[in-house]
């Protein structure tokens, strides 16, 4: 799935007792939000549990805004065409994501996709990504985004004012007529204070390291971009599923580069049947920006594929018109996904297939912009490096989902307090939990961090 795109979130016995049922109410319904769905016989997919509800509008002019840092939940249909809106300033970049899920496991034709453009209120486009099943053609979370990126000496797009979001839906005339529902995401990027370089280097690292040392360690992944599970550098086993994707992320710092590969191991029956396509490894960025991804095939032998080696994350990539290099614009969580083929089950039966993902993150973290604001997700902190080490899943690591569905039921601030000792009670429950099933709360030190003291402002 190669992509174009243009550059450019007694009584007292009683009341306790009373307040301890809200919790237990609070948290089991929390627990039973979108990203439980594998259950309900609709996608696997974990949707957001906090995302709000949104309906796409036909036209640009009725379209229902977007709060930055919410996530939205929305469906389109065949040859769809679906408009938000977002209120922009004349600082800030800006960045809306669409994550496509169709019905697990279903088939798809080639250049089957999604494309997201955002516009000024001119209809001029500020930038477009597209995304497709490509040659890999069986349904499964894809992801693309637009942006508008404020640029020295542009006119377009630089303006305050409205823009609106086109998210398409493409299609040939013999796909599944199937709905796909959206995961929306807008999250704004502060400006700079002072501009730094536009230049990008002529050299850099593309040789790819030796594979990481220490033996794999079990960490499975998550179900979506929401509770996708943390690494950090090493070698990671999981058990993948026929037409199952697994969701990961994985800290890089400024003038870092992520490299990836992913193996399935040999078939324990023998079986040599060939399965062209069998496994795909996606890498997304800190905005769910579609990086890169690449496809292995698979005969009953040990099949591995490597990610292509890309430049180090530096802010000036966002002037570069090579895609992949434009998306390496910031620091921050990067997501791999990894996805088998519904076509294993023909070949090898209904079982799970042994997954290795070895990563490597290399370079020194360098300083990054200096932001007029908050860096917010565009920054890795010493938290991030923590649950990197901890395996912990993006839920678990960041705001708890819960706590906005309790404190958005209008419930007294005493019970919000118990709620969340409720929630935060439950999810170290979880936590232990997914520990125990992971090997244990983190895999071997490989050395000294790979990511070191937080640098300085640029």
């Amino acid at each position: 799935m190669k992509t174009q795109q243009r550059v450019g979130a007694g009584p007292g016995r009683g009341l306790a007792a009373a307040l301890g049922a809200t919790v237990c109410a609070a948290v089991f319904t929390a627990a039973a939000l979108p990203g439980t769905a594998w259950a309900a016989g609709e996608s696997p997919y974990g949707f957001d549990g906090g995302a709000q509800p949104i309906k796409g509008a036909a036209t640009s002019l009725d379209a229902r805004p977007l709060t930055a840092g919410q996530s939205y939940r929305d469906s389109i249909k065949k040859d769809g065409k679906l408009y938000y809106r977002v209120d922009l300033g004349t600082q800030e970049n800006a960045y809306v994501s669409v994550v496509a899920v169709p019905k697990a496991g279903g088939a798809a034709e080639y250049g089957d996709g999604i494309t997201v453009t955002l516009q000024d209120g001119s209809g001029a486009q500020c930038g477009y990504q597209d995304s497709s099943f490509a040659s890999a053609t069986f349904t499964r979370p894809i992801t693309a985004y637009a942006h508008r990126t404020i640029e020295p000496d542009r006119s377009t797009c630089q303006q305050a004012g409205a823009y609106y979001v086109l998210v398409e839906r493409t299609s040939k005339a013999a796909s599944p007529p199937d709905d796909w529902q959206l995961e929306i995401r807008y999250v704004p990027e502060p400006g700079v204070t002072q501009n730094g370089p536009t230049e990008l280097p002529e050299n850099w690292p593309s040789s790819s390291p030796p594979p990481p040392v220490g033996g794999p360690q079990k960490r499975q992944g998550g179900t979506g971009f929401h509770d996708a599970t943390s690494l950090r550098q090493g070698e990671w086993r999981a058990d993948i599923e026929p037409g199952q994707t697994l969701f990961y992320r994985v800290p890089v710092d400024w003038g870092q580069q992520v490299f990836a590969t992913a193996e399935l191991g040999s078939s324990p029956t023998g079986a040599t049947g060939y399965v062209p396509n069998a496994l795909v490894l996606s890498l997304d960025n800190p905005a769910r920006g579609h990086v890169d991804q690449n496809t292995v095939s698979y005969d009953g032998k040990p099949a591995t594929l490597a990610l292509d080696p890309h430049r180090p994350v530096a802010f000036e990539n966002r002037y570069s018109s090579h895609s992949t290099t434009n998306a390496l614009r910031f620091a921050g969580w990067y997501h791999l996904s990894a996805t088998l083929s519904p076509e294993i089950v023909k070949e090898y039966g209904d079982r799970p297939v042994q997954l290795t993902l070895r990563v490597n993150v290399t370079g020194t973290p360098k300083a990054g912009p200096a932001y007029a604001g908050d860096a917010g997700p565009f920054q890795v902190t010493a938290d991030d490096r923590d649950a990197a080490a901890s395996g912990a899943s993006g839920d678990e690591a960041g705001t708890n989902d819960g706590m906005v569905v309790v404190a958005a039921a209008g419930i007294g601030a005493g019970t919000v307090l118990l709620a969340g000792l409720g929630v935060w009670s439950f999810a170290g429950r979880r936590r232990a939990a997914r520990d125990a099933a992971r090997g244990g709360p983190g895999g071997p030190q490989d050395g000294p961090s790979p990511f070191g003291p937080p640098p300085p402002a640029w």
